[in-house]
């Protein structure tokens, strides 16, 4: 039997990455046309696609999802080794992808990566954008997990592992308000002046069916979905606002904002997201673990 050829795997190691094989052409200086021809080489050889073509898409098969995992765990040796060479020391220096959906709360972010934060030869990468943004990268292994408040299920080519890792109460909180005045629902929520989670948001539709539910009527000033501009205007202005404590912990603490009322039945639910893997982050799954058992 023939050896495998290591730089016709390098080659589909850096396309499947990239997700394009100009931009690996242009990273490994080679022109696209001996790119190409050297990664169908490897389908020859290996008996089997790596990829769908589409045009000019290229989408790893399932076959194509193993390989990868097989270079992830070859090259990654490999730079470690080179890590290892350069400084002298025995221990391997662990790399932790993250991404996470841009409307996430920060502070709920901080406190689940924290504990990464503390530990020697850990090295964490943070990538922010949108869930299909980085979903696509999941798929092609260049992150290790998605963090996300809206959960996702399997689809064909997209065997995601989907995990609810926390819940979070839905809070009105507002400016503090003159001691021993009681917040009082409904007569304090009547046609007040509210900033509230945008439409889409899943926060929204539970908050909206409260409302119906109790017969509420408030006065929207500003729908937002991201939790850091929430958070900017449950501080600085004199609505009530709609959203998870943990966005404006620091606020309450402080005493700069007060916790009026939990929304009965009103949560905020965070999800995990991985995708299969031969050999997933440990770091990733202790994580993971740690958060849900709490």
């Amino acid at each position: 039997m023939r050896n495998l050829n290591f730089r016709h795997l390098l080659y589909f190691w850096q396309v499947a990455k990239l997700g394009h094989l100009t931009r690996a052409a242009q990273l490994l200086r080679v022109s696209q046309s001996a790119l190409s021809a050297q990664i169908r080489q490897l389908e020859n050889y290996l008996g089997r696609p790596l990829f769908d073509r589409t045009g000019r898409t290229l989408v790893l098969t399932e076959f194509g999802t193993t390989v990868l995992d097989y270079a992830d765990s070859i090259f990654g040796l490999g730079q470690e080794l080179m890590a290892l060479a350069r400084g002298g020391d025995n221990q391997r220096v662990q790399q932790v992808r993250v991404g996470a959906v841009a409307t996430l709360s920060r502070n709920f972010l901080e406190n689940l990566l924290r504990p990464l934060l503390g530990k020697n030869m850990v090295s964490l990468r943070l990538e922010s954008g949108s869930l299909d943004e980085l979903l696509g990268r999941l798929q092609m292994h260049n992150l290790d997990v998605v963090l996300s408040n809206r959960p996702v299920v399997t689809e064909a080519g997209k065997p995601w592992r989907c995990m609810q890792i926390d819940q979070q109460s839905v809070c009105l909180v507002g400016r503090p308000r003159p001691r021993g005045r009681r917040f009082r629902v409904p007569a304090d929520v009547d046609n007040a002046r509210f900033v509230v989670p945008g439409p889409s948001s899943d926060i929204r539709s539970q908050f909206d069916l409260w409302c119906e539910k109790n017969h509420v009527q408030i006065n929207i000033v500003a729908e937002v979905d991201d939790m850091a501009m929430l958070r900017l205007l449950a501080r600085d202005s004199d609505a009530i606002t709609v959203l998870p404590e943990v966005v404006v912990q620091d606020e309450l603490r402080e005493g700069r904002l007060q916790r009026y009322c939990s929304v009965p039945g009103v949560f905020e639910n965070f999800y995990a997201i991985t995708a299969f893997r031969r050999s997933p982050s440990s770091l990733v799954q202790t994580l993971i673990s740690a958060r849900r058992s709490r």
